[in-house]
C-alpha cells in the first residue's frame, strides 16, 4: 500500500494584516502597525504550493475562516446589523475587533495534530483540532477548524474526529507546530515526537505536556513508539514560540538547533532508542545562533521526502540573505545525509507576521484508498490553483492598514470574498456569517 505525504497549506485569507496580536512572536511585535499586502500574501502562498506540487508532491489547502468573526463580537455582547456590530467595536475595542479581523488560520501547522493510519491502534487516520488557547486571536479558530478538517475528510471509514482539548491555558495545545513523526518510509509504523514547554523567564510556555498526552490517548498511538521532549527555555525566551521555530522531523531526518531541547543528550537518546534509523541534523550554536535560526526561520523550513527516498528543504528567502545561515545550509546540502536539496522561496507577508514556509502547512500522510476518499476539491492541481489565484486577484487588497479594520465597508468585501470562494468550492453556506 502506498501513502502520501500531503502539505495541506492555509489559504491566506483577504483580512491578512499586521496588528501585532502574537505575544512572544518577535516578527509580530515589530511589524505591528504596519501596512500588509493581503493580495501579495496569497499569491506568495499560492506559489510555494506550486513550487511543492513542482517537486513531485502532492498538495492540498485549507480555507481561510471568515474573518471579521462576527460571531464572537455578538457573543461579547455587541449587538445590531453587521455594520453597527464593526462601528461599535471599532469605537469601544478597537484591540479587539482586530483579534476578530485576524488571518491568522494561515498557519495551519497550529491546526491541529494528526496521526496517520500506521502508528494507530485502529487503523485510521485521527485528528484534533488545536485549541491554541495561548492567544485569543487564535482560540476562536478551533470550532471553524474543526468545521473544515471534517468537510475535507468525512468519510468515518477512513477518518476519526476529536473535539479539541478542553481546559484553556491548562491543556493548551498549538496543533503540529509542536509535533513530528519518524519513520523509515511514510507507510510504516511512526515514531511520534511530542515537545512540551515550561513557562520561560520572558515568554509563557504555549503546548502543555499534559495536551499532547491527552492527544496521544485519544489517537490510540504506541507508547513504545511515542516520545515526549521538553523545549529548551533558551529557545522560548529567544522567540521560540513554537518548536517548529528550532527544529523539524520528517521521515528518517531529524533538522534541528542545538538548543532547541533543554537536555539534548537526553533527548537524543530517547529519539534514537525510539528510532534508531533516525539521522539528526544539528546546527550548532557556534556556527547559527538562536537569534540567527529565529530571524531566518532555518528551522521553520518544510522538509519533504522526494520521489526515489531524497530529502529537500522548502526555505525562507530570508534564510538564504543571512550568511551565516546560508553557509550552514551550503553545508548541510553538502554533506552525506538524507537532505541534499535547499528551495528559498519568498513568502515575506507571512515571514513578517510570524510564520514561515512550515507554519503555513499542516503534513498529511494518507494511503491511496485514504487520499480517494477525501474530499478531491481540497487536493490542488495547476488548474484550481489558477482558479484560488483569479479569485484572490478578484478580491483581495493590495495595502491593508489596521484602520482599515475599522471601515465596515471592508467587512462586507472580506465576507463578500468568503461567499464568493464557498461558491467556487461547492462548500454550501460554510461559515458562520452565512448561517
Amino acid at each position: 500500500m502506498t501513502h502520501h505525504e500531503i502539505n495541506f497549506d492555509g489559504l491566506i485569507g483577504p483580512t491578512h494584516n499586521y496588528a501585532g496580536l502574537s505575544f512572544g512572536n518577535l516578527a509580530s511585535a515589530k511589524n505591528k502597525g504596519a501596512v500588509s499586502s493581503p493580495k501579495a500574501a496569497a499569491l506568495q502562498g499560492l506559489s510555494k504550493m506550486r513550487a511543492v506540487m513542482g517537486l513531485g508532491l502532492k498538495q492540498g489547502f485549507l480555507p481561510p475562516q471568515d474573518r471579521p468573526h462576527l460571531k464572537t463580537l455578538r457573543a461579547l455582547g455587541f449587538a445590531g446589523t453587521d455594520r453597527q456590530i464593526i462601528e461599535k467595536a471599532a469605537k469601544a475595542a478597537p484591540e479587539l475587533l482586530a483579534n476578530c479581523y485576524a488571518a491568522s488560520s494561515m498557519w495551519t501547522a497550529n491546526a491541529g495534530t494528526l496521526a496517520p493510519s500506521p502508528d494507530t491502534a485502529d487503523g485510521k487516520v485521527h485528528f484534533t483540532p488545536a485549541n491554541l488557547a495561548g492567544n485569543f486571536h487564535r482560540s476562536i479558530e478551533a470550532e471553524t477548524t474543526a468545521r473544515t478538517l471534517k468537510h475535507i475528510f468525512a468519510d468515518a471509514n477512513y477518518f476519526t474526529h476529536h473535539p479539541s482539548l478542553p481546559g484553556g491555558v491548562h491543556f493548551g495545545d498549538e496543533g503540529a507546530a509542536n509535533h513530528g513523526r519518524l519513520a523509515e518510509s511514510h507507510g510504516d509504523k511512526g515514531v511520534q515526537l511530542f515537545v512540551y514547554s515550561l513557562d520561560g523567564d520572558k515568554f509563557s510556555a504555549r503546548q502543555k505536556k499534559r495536551a499532547s498526552e491527552a492527544v496521544v490517548r485519544a489517537h490510540k498511538l504506541d507508547p513504545a513508539k511515542t516520545v515526549f521532549l521538553q523545549q529548551s527555555k533558551a529557545a522560548l525566551d529567544a522567540g521560540a514560540f513554537h518548536n517548529d521555530v528550532v527544529g523539524v522531523a520528517n521521515g528518517t531526518a531529524l533538522f534541528l538547533h542545538e538548543q532547541s531541547f533543554e537536555d539534548p543528550a537526553a533527548a537524543y537518546a530517547a529519539i534514537r532508542a525510539a528510532a534508531p534509523f533516525v539521522e539528526i541534523i544539528e546546527a550548532p550554536k557556534s556556527a547559527v545562533s538562536l537569534e540567527d535560526a529565529i530571524r531566518s526561520y532555518l528551522f521553520n523550513s518544510q522538509l519533504l521526502t522526494l520521489a526515489g527516498g531524497e530529502m529537500a528543504l522548502v526555505l525562507p528567502k530570508e534564510s538564504e540573505e543571512n550568511a551565516r545561515v546560508k553557509s550552514f545550509v551550503d553545508e548541510t546540502v553538502s554533506k552525506n545525509n538524507p537532505i541534499n536539496r535547499a528551495i528559498f522561496i519568498d513568502v515575506r507577508e507571512s515571514m513578517r507576521n510570524g510564520g514561515g514556509p512550515a507554519c503555513l502547512r499542516l503534513r498529511v500522510i494518507l494511503s491511496d484508498a485514504e487520499l480517494k476518499a477525501a474530499n478531491q476539491k481540497f487536493i490542488l492541481d495547476d488548474g484550481k490553483i489558477s482558479a484560488l489565484e483569479a479569485w484572490v486577484n478578484r478580491h483581495y487588497r493590495d495595502r491593508l492598514s489596521p484602520d482599515d479594520l475599522r471601515d465596515p465597508a471592508f467587512m462586507e468585501e472580506s465576507l463578500a470574498a468568503m461567499n464568493a470562494l464557498t461558491e467556487l468550492l461547492g462548500m454550501g453556506a460554510f461559515y458562520d456569517f452565512q448561517r
